[in-house]
Parts: C-alpha cells; structure tokens; sequence
C-alpha cells in the first residue's frame, strides 16, 4: 500500500511555513496550491511522439524501500502518457555499479503490458554509478527509439544524486545531443548534483519522486511549455511561485582537543592534544521556483457565506458544508428556525459598569438572535445591575414577534453594581411564574436562562448558579473571551458558555440556538450516572498518546451535566497499579473535572487492566467514596489492549454488581479479549489511532446515554458496606448489618451484644449461621423421615 504523499507534502509545507512564521492566509493559499497541483495532475494527458527513458537509480544507498517508490513515480506518470507505437515509447534502465537495460523502448506497445512489466523490475543494489548509466545511454542511444528528428527523447534520471565519480560531464554530453534530462530526487537527494545534471532551465526540470502529484504535474508542465506536447487541459495555465526542498545530510563539527595516546618513549608513555569531531545528521534547505499547472477551481470565488466551508466537486461543482444554524440554501444562508420548546428568558446585564455602547451592544445582539430565530417557545426578558427586573414575563408575547422585539427595545440600563450572583438568584424565583398565587406551579417544559453579560461580577456566582441548577434551571452563559472561568462557573458546564472578541459577537447567533435547543433534547445532560474512566497509563502508551486521552475525557465530560444531583465523574489511571485521581464526589461541577484530569500522570512500565478494574470495585464505585444507590453506573476502560490477560474475570464481577463495562481498544489490538472485558461487542469501541480517538466521541456518548436509562436496581452494585446484606422493600432498600450499623452499615456497632460479648469476626458469624443451618436442616429431616415412617 502506498503511503498519502499528497498529505505529506501538504503536512511538510505547512510546517515549514509555520517554522518561518508564515501567516495563516499564506498557509491557506499552499494548501490550496497543493490541492490545484493534485487535481491538476489529475487531468494532465501528453499525447506527442515522444521517446522516454528512465535511468532509474538501483543502488544500496537508495534502498529497496526507495526504489519502489521512484517505481511508482514512473508508472504513475505513464498513466496519462499516450503508450502507442506511434507515440509515447517508454523503456528502462537501472544502474548500480552497471547500467543493465531492463527493456528497451520498442518492447511494449500499451500502458497495461508497461505497468505489468514495470512492476516485475527488482532492486539490484551496488554502488552509485550515474556517470557510467549516462555513458551507456551516449554509446547505445536510445534502445528500441526512433530518430531524433521524428520524435522527442527524454531521459527521466530518478537517483538519489550521491553519485561516485564525475557525472556532470557526461551529462552535459548528452544534452548537447539533443536530450531532454529530468533529474528526480528519490530518499534523500543532494539537490546540488541533480540541479548540475538536469536540462535548464534548472527549476523546470529538477523534482522530488517523494511528492507524485506534484512531481507529475510538474515534467507535463515542463513538456508543455517547451512544446514537447500539450498536456494542459482547458481553462489552466502554468504558474509558479516559492518552493523549498529539504535533504538529510552529515554535518561534521569539532567539539575540542582531547589528550590521546601517540605511543611510548622508552618506557613511558607519549601523549599529545587529539581533535574529537562528531557527525550530526540535519536538514538542509533549498529555495527555488516552481513551475506548475493550476487549473481554476469552483471554490475559488469563496461561494459559501457565514463561515461555510467550500468543497470542490471537479472543475464544474462545489458543495458547502455549513456551520450549525446555516444551510438555508446551498450558499449557506441562515436557517435557524428554534425547532424545540422550551420556556426562555433572557437575563440581560444593564450595570453601570457596563458601558451604554456595551449595553446597545448587547441589545442589538438579543433583536438581531429574536429575528433570526422564530419558534414556539415562550419568551421572557429581565435586566440586571445593582436590582434586577422581569421586563417581560415569559408568556407575554407568545406568537408576538413584533410586539417582542418592541419590548427589547424599551429595555434600559438599571445601573449600580453587576450583581450577577443575586440577579440569577432572583429569575429563579421570580423569573417563571405565571402569576404571583401559582408561584410554585411549572409546566413541563424545559426551563432555560440566556445570561448576557460583559464585566465581572461583583458578588459571587457560584452558590446562586447551583441553586437555580438544583431547581432544573438550564443556564446557558453568553460573554466575552475574558470572562470565560466565571461563565464556567456559573453554568457548571464549559458546553454551555459562549465566549467571544467583539467582533464576532453575531456570529453566535447559530450557536447559541444550538445549545438552547440542547437542552429540549439533551442526550445525557439530564441523567444520572456515576461515571469512572479508566485510563491506561503504562509503557504500551506514549506520554503523548497519554495526553490524547485526557484530551479525550475532557470532551465526554462536559456531554453530561456534573452535579452532586445529576452525573458524578471519577478518573483512574493505571499501569501494574491503579491509581485514583479523584473519586466521584470529589468535584461538584464540569469546570472543576476538567481541571482535575490534568491531575492524571504518565506511569509507564506493564499493564494490569485487571488490577484497575479491582480497583475501581474495591476502591471507586463505593458509597464511601460517593458512588450514590439508585443510580446507574459505567466504566469506561481507554487501553491499546495490553495488559488484559487478567481482566475478564473482575470485569464479570463488576458487570454481575449492576455496573456497565465500557472499553475502547486503541491500535492493532485482541478484539476477543477485550469483548471478554466488555461483555458484548456493543460495549466495544475499535480505534486505529490515538489521533482517531476524537471520530468516535458521540459514538460512546451515545452508547453510554442508552446504557444509563435503564432500570435501576437498588441494590447493584450492593451500597451496604462491612458485608451488610441489601434488601429490596417497597420502591426502596435497607441494609442488614451483622455488628455494624448506619444506613449503610458504614460503623462498628456501640451497642454492647445480647450475650454480653463483642461481635465475632465476619469469618466466624459465617461459620455459625452455617453451622445453625445445618443443624436445622438435619432436625427437619429427622422430623420428616419419623413422619413418613409412621
């Protein structure tokens, strides 16, 4: 299989434009270029009477590896060749120590009978004698060609250009013949030899086999513009712009004088300074001009509006991809209809910190949001500064548009202090009700605040934002960059605060209709569950791979709504032992998780999956370390698969308590054995790459959101600790407990025992009830065996 050159030039360029401090509309341009040049080469067809012969570079210091690329360059250039007798002839020769011909130009008359053939040539290996294959070709010609006067003869040399002995002058015999030389670098080329061999102008007719596309579509356009033939297709044209090439090449440097020993006079020993010198390898670069065919693309006029993205469909058509709330029509044009119902207010910041420009700001973006967005949900408006009032309660104008959007025209600033922790305190009192007598009476709607805000706070968030969340009051935080921690803070949620630079602050629009109605259909936002993700941290996974799947928790962690109510969220990290980063009740919101995860180190050494899950049994999903009965609970195991020849039996265990067992295998991995672990393939997720991790995102959360929604049984996993036994009773449980008490049997009883003495050790009160049992039973069936006899 053929590596993805084009995505390694797109990929080399970048980088380097990056390492020179390229801006992002110069990046941009490359990678369109890049593009051009492979669709270009696409569509470039060299129809002439044309002989070509390619001196392919067979030596050790190309290596096998790169010969067969530089076998691909020349087939996938024969591809748009016109292979007929009459036309395009193409033979080959490979040289090591000796040039040896592999077949001669007459031999095959089609491009399938070229391709087969090709494809059989073998790397010979040997040294790297260009000069002697450039010889060979000026004593014999061009084997199986025609004359030079009724067809054009065209050397393609693909060599890495570390040739022994002198190659510039045969070289420059066979120019003077009449021959067109390409030079094409394969591996690492020493750009200087094959810029002194090749026909000038030097820049059009030196290039790299390593990037095909590029290389191709530049030999056509050299063809074409010397009239060799015409291969550039209608409506493109050549053009040519900065390029750099880059070679890996043995950089020797002194690094001092050093005492060494020379020898011996008489009996002692002669030293003197030495020169100690080391050998780097580096990467050189070379600036040059391309010549290259680019062809004019759909795209190229920017087609698609508010941010879409043009995707060119050939020359003639293009689609757009569009960003959440556009898509009216093919160009991208707003279609943000609120499509879900909720009940909501809009709490409007109108401090006198806040600036009356802040504030009209503000206001323009809430008309421009009430515009653009017209649904059924009910709509209310409130003000906030040093008091806060409800303008506009939430059912006034439903079905109003117009007499709405007078309404947020009325609003003025209130002034005093932005006192935000009090205003949200306030709406949820005051800001849903329908009249003053049915205060405590709600629909079953969902209820949403839009917090539009611009200057800090001036009391605290934190308490007022968790009691509007305890009473099922979904907020959302609309405010500037630099206000994102306290937005966080209020929401409880980083995936729902919008943060902006004032120039974008409509471009939010879309987003912002996104989240509201994400609420209507929240997924796992509003369900309960007990979460622990398990990470495999061991040698088997890099310390940058590593960081990869913390990335990766933190993404599915602001999928669900973290509070000591909803979702609780705990992290292990394992190699042979586990480790706890923090327990499920240990942090109360998402801002608080997703600042703990970076708590998770990198352990190396072996893998144990089977201890981590003991672990999290023993350990984790705990009443004492906050796991909660009556909720649902799920493991989430992240791993390349090592380390879990142990696994399944604990897995069982812990899958027979009630909790469900989640596994995403990364890389070339056991697929049986970790379906052991899952218990089904449902529960499994294969990725190929770490870098892949991020496509399967909604995937688990998906599974996890179905999993969690199922019944609930009380007492699995059991919440009775010191061995209490769990005991279903009405809707509810209660724990037995033998010398323990507590709902949970969580203390040593302080009553004193019936007999006087203290309660016997677990292992003996086991031994008595059997020992009771048996006793009983062998009554009973001395009872039963009397009154049979009689």
């Amino acid at each position: 299989m053929q590596p993805d050159i084009n995505l390694f030039l797109l990929l080399t360029l970048l980088l380097l434009q990056v390492q020179q401090g390229s801006s992002v509309q110069e990046i941009q341009t490359s990678r369109e270029n890049i593009q051009k040049i492979s669709s270009a080469g696409e569509m470039m067809q060299c129809s002439a009477a044309m002989d070509i012969l390619f001196l392919m570079d067979g030596s050790y210091s190309v290596g096998k590896g790169s010969f067969e690329r530089s076998k691909h360059y020349a087939i996938k250039l024969c591809q748009a060749l016109d292979i007929r007798p009459d036309k395009v002839r193409v033979g080959v020769i490979q040289f090591g120590s000796s040039p040896r011909l592999e077949f001669a130009l007459d031999s095959y008359t089609s491009k399938q009978e070229l391709k087969k053939h090709m494809k059989k040539i073998s790397h010979r290996g040997g040294a790297t004698q260009t000069g002697l294959a450039l010889k060979y070709v000026l004593r014999k010609g061009f084997p199986g060609g025609r004359n030079s006067s009724t067809a054009a003869q065209i050397a393609v040399l693909l060599t890495d250009g570390r040739s022994q002995g002198n190659t510039v002058q045969a070289a420059a015999q066979l120019k003077e013949t009449g021959v067109v030389l390409f030079a094409v670098g394969i591996r690492y080329p020493k750009w200087e030899e094959l810029h002194a061999l090749a026909s000038e102008p030097m820049e059009s007719h030196v290039f790299f086999a390593e990037h095909f596309d590029d290389a191709v579509n530049g030999l056509y356009t050299t063809l074409s513009a010397f009239s060799v033939c015409n291969a550039t297709p209608a409506g493109c044209q050549e053009e040519l712009f900065p390029c750099e090439r880059k070679t890996l090449e043995t950089v020797k440097e002194l690094q001092g004088n050093y005492m060494c020993w020379k020898g011996s006079k008489g009996y002692s020993p002669y030293t003197s300074l030495c020169p100690y010198y080391r050998y780097n390898k580096v990467y050189k670069r070379h600036q040059t001009v391309c010549h290259r065919t680019l062809c004019p693309d759909p795209c190229d006029s920017q087609p698609c509006l508010n941010g879409g993205t043009c995707v060119s469909d050939g020359q003639e058509g293009y689609h757009c991809v569009c960003p959440p709330g556009y898509g009216g029509d093919p160009h991208c044009a707003p279609a943000l209809s609120l499509d879900c119902s909720v009940d909501l207010l809009f709490l409007m910041e109108g401090s006198a910190t806040l600036t009356l420009e802040g504030f009209l700001r503000l206001k323009s973006f809430l008309k421009r949001f009430l515009r653009t967005v017209i649904g059924s949900s009910k709509v209310g408006l409130a003000v906030f500064g040093g008091e806060t009032r409800v303008e506009v309660p939430v059912d006034k104008f439903k079905g109003d548009l117009e007499g709405l959007l007078r309404a947020v025209e009325a609003l003025r600033p209130i002034g005093g202090e932005t006192l935000t922790g009090r205003a949200l305190h306030y709406v949820t009192r005051q800001g849903f009700v329908s009249a003053p007598v049915y205060a405590d009476v709600t629909d079953d709607l969902p209820r949403v605040v839009v917090l539009l805000t611009a200057t800090p706070a001036a009391d605290e968030v934190v308490e007022p934002s968790k009691y509007a969340r305890d009473r099922e009051i979904f907020l959302i935080g609309v405010g500037p960059d630099y206000l994102r921690g306290q937005l966080n803070n209020i929401t409880g949620n980083p995936q729902r605060t919008i943060t902006y630079t004032p120039p974008e602050f409509s471009a939010k629009i879309p987003e912002l209709k996104a989240k509201i109605c994400s609420v209507d259909t929240q997924g796992c936002l509003g369900q309960a569950v007990d979460l622990v993700f398990a990470l495999d941290a061991s040698g088997g996974v890099s310390p940058g791979n590593f960081a990869i799947l913390r990335n990766f928790v933190r993404i599915l962690t602001v999928q669900f709504d973290i509070n000591r109510d909803v979702a609780q969220v705990a992290l292990v990290a394992y190699n042979r032992r586990a480790t706890t980063v923090f327990n499920l009740d240990t942090h109360e919101t998402g801002s608080a998780v997703l600042g703990a995860v970076d708590g998770a180190d990198y352990m190396g050494g072996v893998a144990s999956t089977g201890a981590a899950l003991l672990h999290i049994h023993s350990e984790v999903l705990t009443v004492a370390k906050g796991a909660r009965p009556g909720v649902n609970k799920a493991v989430v195991v992240v791993t390349d698969g090592s380390g879990g020849d142990d696994a399944a039996v604990p897995a069982q265990k812990i899958r027979e308590n009630g909790v469900s067992v989640f596994v995403i295998g990364i890389g070339d991995i056991q697929k049986e054995r970790l379906v052991q672990i899952a218990g089904s393939e449902e529960h499994m997720i294969a990725v190929s790459s770490y870098e892949d991790l991020k496509y399967f995102e909604d995937v688990l959360v998906q599974m996890l959101c179905s999993e969690v929604k199922k019944p609930v049984n009380l007492c699995k996993p059991n919440p009775c600790m010191n061995d209490g036994a769990c005991i279903l009773s009405g809707g509810s449980f209660r724990c037995q407990c033998g010398g323990y008490e507590g709902p949970h049997c969580e203390r040593r009883s302080s009553r004193p025992s019936s007999r006087g003495d203290l309660p016997r050790p677990a292992g003996l009160r086991k031994k008595s009830r059997q020992k009771k049992s048996h006793q009983e039973l062998l009554h009973r069936y001395k009872l039963h065996h009397r009154r049979h006899a009689a």
